[in-house]
């Protein structure tokens, strides 16, 4: 069943079907470093104060219509009393997408909004079971906004570009 688009003189179109289907998920690259055992710290000594950044990126394939998405979360988390890291977690995990029916200008922010969005339950699983398995409570992430990322990285890349001139002309 296709949708379909009222035109100006009242004929209707047919709106392209989008496409979109998963061809693979793969973890990338993976790094945990467990300072507070190599320490030697106990568990009354740790308050951990944890932060969390995420970044993506996108790449066209070879093939017509598919696409590699990547997500990058850097988890550190840092004992509140002394400010000592205690772990540090790096993950890239990726996805292979192929994505048709998506305008040329729409494409950029559906790789990196609602690409990285369908991967996320599987990041969340992933740094939850390796965070227990590193001996620390496992971490449960929050839901993470990627249209409000890519807004704030639309924006800092905006801001950039007004700046790169002004500094050209002094």
């Amino acid at each position: 069943m296709a949708d379909e688009i009222q035109t100006g003189n009242g004929a209707a179109s047919a709106a392209p079907a989008i496409k979109m289907q998963v061809l693979a998920q793969y973890v990338r690259d993976l790094s945990f470093e467990n300072i507070a055992i190599q320490k030697g710290l106990s568990g009354s000594e740790v308050q951990p104060d944890i932060q969390i950044a995420v970044s993506r990126d996108a790449r066209k394939r070879a093939v017509p219509n598919q696409y590699d998405v990547i997500t990058k979360f850097k988890v550190t988390s840092r004992n509140k009393t002394t400010d000592e890291p205690l772990f540090l977690l790096e993950l890239e995990y990726g996805g292979t997408f192929l994505i048709e029916g998506i305008a040329d200008d729409q494409l950029h922010p559906f790789l990196l909004i609602e690409c990285p969005r369908l991967l996320f339950p599987f990041v969340r699983r992933i740094i939850s079971d390796v965070t227990r398995d590193g001996g620390f409570p496992a971490l449960n992430l929050d839901q993470v906004d990627f249209l409000a990322l890519y807004r704030q990285d639309m924006a800092r890349r905006a801001q950039a570009k007004a700046e790169a001139p002004a500094e050209r002309a002094n």
